[in-house]
């Protein structure tokens, strides 16, 4: 409704031109008519006073509506998804139990999703990735908020969303963090998506790189698994190749089992030996370069002497992109 129009007023012939009568007789949303005053000052200070507040609550309305603040309903057709998984799969008793819910209750909590930025027409969803299955599922129309959202604020959306109320795993969140910095979004945005400081971040990335992620897709979200036990099947996969592992875990049979099983076989079968008596790792010093290098079958691991050149790590580490794009440039050519 336009603002001229919240505000248009009439004077009819019987009555002073100075006290507003509505077109519409129904008041305003949240707005209740007063007793008259008798005098011209009153009558004059209500009128400027309604004015105010009807001028107050269309400024609002324009707000809400700019900023995407009202609920419509979508057809679930028109809607993809993030442009950035967070999951690793969707449990279908909890997206039966939601289905029921809406069924039953209808949708409490209206899902947030932004114009496409490649199609137009169509919608793209920050967060809500469930209730969006569950009414595909139903048939009917999605409740949503439509926000106009960069790259960066879709994904902070969606990651504070997914913390404060879904159940995402702790290697769902970790695959997250990595699969925005593979995109390209500084530490800063992911840090601000999860939640999480620079140590636990780190943490984060640290097991996607120890873990193959193939190996990672066959166990699933493992929800009971934490960060302590990702870790450490990390480190017992540096002696022992990830890729028996998965084909075991491949089998009919261990996909009939919970995630959080499929993770303790995979522990199991990364204990090659006890770890105090792991081989060694051979070492071989890098001729003129403070740097020792340690190999095993599964990875190889450079060891700087920071005592020796301190600050040459990280000078290394600013430059590990340039170096991996060169590698890749090489076996293209």
């Amino acid at each position: 409704m336009a603002r001229k129009n919240l505000l248009e007023i009439s004077a009819p012939n019987n009555e002073r031109a100075d006290t507003p009568v509505a077109k519409d007789s129904r008041p305003i949303a949240g707005f209740l008519p007063q007793a008259r005053n008798s005098g011209p000052v009153g009558g004059i200070t209500r009128t400027l006073g309604n004015i105010t507040e009807k001028i107050e609550r269309a400024s609002d309305l324009e707000r809400q509506l700019a900023e995407g603040q009202t609920v419509v309903d979508i057809d679930p057709d028109l809607i993809d998804g993030s442009f950035v998984s967070d999951r690793l799969e969707i449990d279908p008793i909890e997206l039966g139990q939601l289905i029921e819910q809406i069924r039953e209750h209808g949708q409490q909590v209206p899902i947030l999703v932004r114009p496409h930025p490649e199609s137009r027409e169509r919608f793209q969803v920050a967060y809500g990735h469930r209730r969006l299955a569950a009414a595909r599922e139903l048939g009917i129309k999605v409740r949503a908020v439509v926000r106009q959202l960069t790259d960066d604020q879709l994904v902070v959306s969606q990651g504070q969303e997914n913390s404060a109320r879904t159940n995402l795993s702790y290697i769902e969140r970790a695959l997250f963090a990595l699969r925005l910095e593979q995109r390209g979004f500084g530490r800063d945005v992911i840090m601000a998506a999860l939640g999480v400081d620079k140590a636990a971040l780190s943490k984060m990335l640290i097991v996607t790189r120890q873990v193959p992620l193939a190996l990672i897709s066959v166990i699933g979200p493992a929800p009971e698994i934490g960060r302590r036990r990702w870790l450490e099947l990390g480190e017992r996969l540096d002696s022992v190749a990830s890729e028996p592992i998965v084909a075991e875990l491949s089998a009919d049979h261990y996909r009939k089992m919970t995630s959080d099983e499929r993770f303790q076989r995979a522990l199991v079968l990364a204990t090659g030996k006890p770890a105090s008596a792991k081989a060694a790792a051979p070492q071989s010093s890098i001729a003129g370069l403070p740097v020792t290098l340690k190999r095993t079958p599964a990875r190889a691991t450079f060891v700087f002497d920071s005592k020796a050149a301190p600050g040459f790590d990280q000078f290394v580490q600013e430059r590990l992109q340039s170096l991996f794009d060169e590698f890749q440039q090489g076996k293209e050519t």
